[in-house]
């Protein structure tokens, strides 16, 4: 057993972080007499001094400094586990925040949210529609319950779900197409390209901007396709999303010599799996089974691991 409580580490971390035992006395509802015992305990125990007068203050000794370092690791963990055994005394979520970045499928999203409002039907879904950094932004926020993208989060751990293959498109009456040859960057910069703008607030950035002299910024994947069929413009979309123009050859895809066809990979992040709740996790299946679905209908190569 551990010769020194979590509550005599949190008592030293009150005295530190409001810089005294008085004010951290009243901040926390203990007696003064009372942290000065806890510590002074604690450093009996551990041999070791933590504290040291300074004038009516008191600050950390450089080996406290290390200590305390390490045990509001200790503390945090303790306060997370509080947390995850609150969530699952509660049960049930009453409310998920879903972000989904537009490249993800339509079908995929359309039908996992119907299989899951099957199963949770009183559970209320925020679904914020991202792009790019969007969503990652929410995450680090702690804003979205789940996301996917196909932005890597620095800090989280994301699942493979699956490839998403985006390709230059223009009107057939274009005239990139006109030109009747290959194409290259030259070329593109001469016309308007179509960008969808970056859902983040801080860190927004142009991916896939070819720096045209013509650039007209949207704020939807459905806003850009509806300008490509008038022929406003050419643009990268993804192949999922026009899969029936293609077919029709209302767009046609640009005669690149390189870059036509980019793959970008798409993962599903849980904020905190652990504290996640069963309606998160539930959504979260939703998802992974109906991407595989609509993958195998359209020979879209999946990312999901075996």
């Amino acid at each position: 057993m551990s010769r020194v409580t979590l509550a005599q580490w949190q008592m030293l971390a009150a005295v530190v972080d409001h810089g005294g035992f008085a004010r951290a006395a009243e901040a926390i509802h203990k007696s003064p007499s009372t942290l000065n015992h806890a510590v002074h305990k604690l450093e009996e125990q551990l041999g070791i001094q933590v504290l040291e007068p300074i004038g009516r203050q008191v600050r950390l000794t450089e080996a406290g400094e290390l200590l305390l370092r390490r045990a509001r690791q200790l503390i945090e963990s303790a306060a997370s586990l509080e947390d995850v055994a609150s969530r699952l005394a509660a049960g049930l979520e009453a409310e998920i925040v879903v972000a989904i970045d537009q490249i993800f499928p339509a079908a995929a999203q359309a039908k996992a949210l119907e299989r899951f409002s099957e199963t949770y039907p009183q559970v209320r879904v925020q679904l914020h529609e991202s792009v790019l950094n969007g969503g990652t932004e929410m995450l680090y926020d702690g804003r979205a319950d789940l996301v996917v993208s196909g932005i890597e989060a620095q800090g989280f751990l994301g699942e493979p779900l699956v490839n998403i293959r985006f390709v230059a498109v223009a009107h057939p009456r274009h005239p990139l197409h006109q030109l009747g040859r290959s194409l290259d960057l030259r070329d593109l910069a001469q016309h308007r390209q179509l960008v969808v703008r970056d859902s983040a607030l801080r860190q927004s950035t142009n991916a896939g901007w070819l720096k045209a002299e013509q650039r007209w910024t949207v704020g939807h994947v459905g806003t850009s396709l509806d300008m490509l069929r008038r022929g406003l413009g050419f643009a990268w979309i993804p192949e999922t999303r026009i899969a029936d123009e293609l077919a029709s050859g209302a767009l046609k895809p640009l005669p690149l010599t390189a870059g036509g066809v980019r793959e970008v990979p798409v993962q599903l992040i849980f904020r905190d799996r652990d504290r996640a709740g069963p309606a998160a996790h539930a959504m979260a299946a939703a998802l992974k089974r109906a991407v595989k679905e609509v993958c195998e209908q359209r020979s879209i190569p999946s990312n999901e691991q075996p």
